[in-house]
């Protein structure tokens, strides 16, 4: 590599559906104010196989593109006009950024930011980040911290907002829909703020992972099982304070408002397909004064709680990585997710 991005390199890129490529292309140059990251890891996740799957994302990514979002790396060069970061650090970069200006960002809600800046190319040898989320959410890692475990920052930081909005308290009788990483996530979170948690899950792989990652009770849900009855049978026929769905399916999202107790709060955490309609029992939301919501993405505030949680071992963002392979794999990794499995996260390694 010369400067300024000259030459090529191995990447990832999202042509359509369940059609992602691994190819050469150029390295990427910088404007004024951007950062060069060679990239050590980047992870998996739930978001990158609906991607996969669909072909897109509505909100951040329209093929052909490059693809992937989770990542730490080395920066190894820095443009003009960039002053806190230089060649050699290691650094954890959000995906995106807010503008800062609009109506959201100025009433505390960044996340729903008119201008929310995207970023991808994470499945790569080298990622650019633009001016903005540099000056923004691009956070140093510290000293003692892996580049696999800071690049938890980013997921995380999407559940301790989810979290913060859902308002989880000590005491609380928690149900949470499914256990991916994010499902795995709000089970740490919630355990940590002192809460009871029911997980419930449709395999039993899943139910041995969420049992290690705290969980109090776990239900499969088999065949004719009903998981609302049994989430009230743990809850004196109340119901949970809160529930989370955390799979993006309409049938969860009913099944969260079954579960709750009048008076608690449902997040529609699992974003699903677009266009996907969802019947709602009027009567019982009216009636029992439910509170629903839904999370989206993540703020400045939050990645940084999430980089220091993570610094501070308060979460184990290792025991999220279960396995490990080279980018030239990842198409076949992306297929493995798709299959019932014991694997939360792969940490790709671009240069492995």
């Amino acid at each position: 590599m010369t400067a300024n991005g000259a030459g090529t390199m191995t990447a990832a890129v999202l042509h359509g559906r369940e059609d992602v490529k691994v190819e050469r292309v150029p390295i990427p140059k910088l404007s004024q104010g951007e950062v060069l990251i060679k990239v050590a890891v980047a992870l998996t996740c739930g978001t990158d196989l609906k991607v996969f799957r669909r072909g897109y994302h509505a909100r951040m990514i329209t093929p052909p593109a490059l693809f992937g979002h989770e990542l730490a790396g080395e920066i190894v060069e820095v443009a003009a006009g960039v002053a806190k970061f230089r060649p050699g650090m290691h650094v954890v970069a959000a995906n995106s950024a807010p503008c800062g200006v609009c109506f959201y960002c100025l009433h505390g809600q960044e996340n729903l930011c008119d201008d929310l800046l995207f970023n991808n190319g994470a499945y790569a040898e080298y990622i650019r980040i633009p001016r903005r989320i540099m000056e923004k959410n691009l956070v140093s890692i510290p000293d003692h911290v892996s580049f696999a475990a800071a690049a938890m920052a980013e997921p995380l930081a999407c559940v301790l907002l989810g979290a913060k909005e859902t308002g989880i308290a000590d005491g609380d009788t928690v149900a949470i829909i499914g256990a991916g990483p994010i499902g795995l996530m709000f089970i740490q979170v919630a355990k940590a703020k002192g809460a009871r948690v029911i997980s419930v899950v449709k395999h039993d792989e899943q139910a041995a992972i969420a049992r290690r990652f705290g969980a109090d009770e776990v239900m499969v849900l088999n065949s004719g099982s009903d998981a609302a009855t049994a989430v009230r049978d743990l809850t004196q026929a109340r119901g949970a304070d809160s529930v989370i769905e955390a799979v993006g399916r309409p049938e969860a999202w009913q099944q969260a408002i079954a579960m709750v107790r009048k008076g608690g709060t449902v997040n529609f955490f699992g974003g699903c397909a677009s266009g996907t309609k969802v019947e709602l029992d009027t009567n019982q939301i009216h009636y029992s004064g439910l509170r629903m919501l839904a999370t989206f993405h993540h703020t400045t505030a939050a990645m940084r709680e999430s980089l220091a949680l993570i610094a501070e071992n308060k979460v184990r963002s290792l025991d999220y990585i279960t396995g490990q392979a080279p980018l030239a794999d990842l198409v076949s990794v992306l297929r493995q997710m798709m299959e019932p499995n014991a694997n939360i996260k792969t940490a790709i390694i671009p240069g492995g």
